[in-house]
């Protein structure tokens, strides 16, 4: 059994102004079930609500679990008690939604799948079509558990009603890929799907990081002269991990893999990587709070993802620098130009990998694409981001004024 009460004080009354006063500011909640420091969409609403702040924009996050000290954002605990994980998903939608009730905002947007929100941000993708991405890794019976399996069951029944819900007014794509799964799945919501690309805050994340190069590598013993390509996300089945390592597994004995993240599975990947030869050159750093000293100390950046729908590191390894090698199911593979600032492949093309990857052993090329990519990326800073984001705000609230 998890969880415990939700906040102690309601969402009603702590947004009025002061007497006398009218504030105008513009009122946003953001609802996330849970914080993961390494967690993508995480970084995205910590990103969201620093850019949204910025602009004068009130941000209130529901949530079952959020770091404390967050300046841009106040939170919003809804943590009620749950055993598995439909009820925790469901019993969170349930709170959430009931605790919307007593609460006035200008807008709602929910980073979950529930039917309460004005805006759905379809940050984990389709469900649907991560599903088809696992059935090309699996045989007949694990195809059919897959079809069978109550949680996938009850994942898509609440997809389908929060992208059919009459309160919702925009789904908010991370990449033109998700805007087109769920177009062709739920040809209802055409009118409603934006695409708004993910932020990066391209001075956090420079490649000044190079000044880390060194420390990196010294500390987890990775020759200085070798070619490194740095794998940066958690859940490796999801991310492609295996793929990545059989393509390292195909370059010459000077190219080398250093991962970012953690799993539940590690050991399994650490056998995979002795089965392949390349136990000498997989270097395993786990979690990390902050990925940027490990993009400092790589040359290029490897992200086969099976399903991801806009991978933030590939933003940030963009804006530190590093060319960037990854999936056409990896959504962001959109902002890349092939042989320029990365190479998009099959996610499960380890010949194609392997060949994208040795054209960046050539170290000046490898270079001047890291500089392209760092190029490219800078018109997704994140202050345009939020300047974007309060944009499409605004044009949602002129839309709902006019129809009242």
């Amino acid at each position: 059994m998890h969880g415990g009460g939700g906040s102690r004080r309601g969402l009603a009354g702590h947004h009025g102004p002061p007497r006398g006063h009218e504030d105008t500011r513009m009122r946003v909640v953001l609802i996330r079930q849970r914080y993961r420091p390494d967690g993508g969409a995480e970084r995205f609403v910590a990103r969201a609500a620093q850019a949204l702040s910025a602009r004068g924009v009130e941000i209130t996050l529901v949530t079952r679990d959020w770091p404390q000290g967050t300046s841009d954002m106040r939170i919003e605990r809804c943590n009620p008690r749950y055993l598995g994980s439909i009820w925790r998903d469901l019993g969170f939608a349930l709170c959430a939604c009931r605790k919307l009730r007593t609460f006035k905002a200008d807008l709602v947007q929910s980073h979950e799948r529930m039917a309460c929100a004005d805006i759905f941000r379809a940050g984990d993708g389709l469900h649907r079509s991560w599903l088809a991405q696992r059935r090309r890794t699996t045989d007949l019976w694990g195809r059919i558990r897959l079809r069978l399996n109550p949680y996938h069951v009850y994942a898509l029944a609440a997809e389908a009603k929060a992208l059919t819900h009459p309160r919702l007014r925009a789904v908010i794509c991370g990449s033109r890929m998700v805007r087109d799964e769920i177009a062709a799945a739920f040809p209802q919501t055409r009118g409603k799907l934006v695409v708004l690309y993910n932020g990066v805050d391209i001075r956090h994340f420079h490649p000044d990081v190079k000044a880390e190069h060194d420390a990196v590598r010294q500390r987890h013993g990775i020759p200085f002269g070798n070619t490194v390509f740095v794998f940066v996300g958690s859940g490796f089945y999801r991310k492609g991990l295996a793929e990545a390592m059989k393509a390292i597994a195909l370059l010459p004995a000077s190219a080398g893999l250093l991962v970012v993240g953690q799993d539940r599975h590690e050991a399994r990947y650490r056998r995979l990587g002795q089965t392949l030869g390349i136990g000498d050159r997989l270097w395993f750093a786990g979690r990390q709070s902050d990925p940027r000293p490990f993009y400092g100390a790589a040359d290029a950046f490897i992200l086969p993802a099976l399903y991801d729908p806009s991978p933030n590191v590939v933003l940030e390894a963009m804006a530190c620098g590093l060319p960037v090698v990854t999936s056409r199911s990896a959504g962001n593979f959109e902002l890349l130009v092939e042989g320029e600032t990365g190479f998009v492949r099959d996610a499960l093309d380890t010949d194609g990998l392997a060949e994208a990857c040795a054209s960046l052993l050539d170290r000046a090329r490898c270079a001047a694409m890291g500089q392209a990519a760092r190029t490219a990326i800078e018109p997704y800073d994140l202050q345009l981001m939020g300047e974007r984001f309060v944009a499409f705000y605004e044009d949602l609230l002129r839309a709902k004024s006019d129809h009242d």
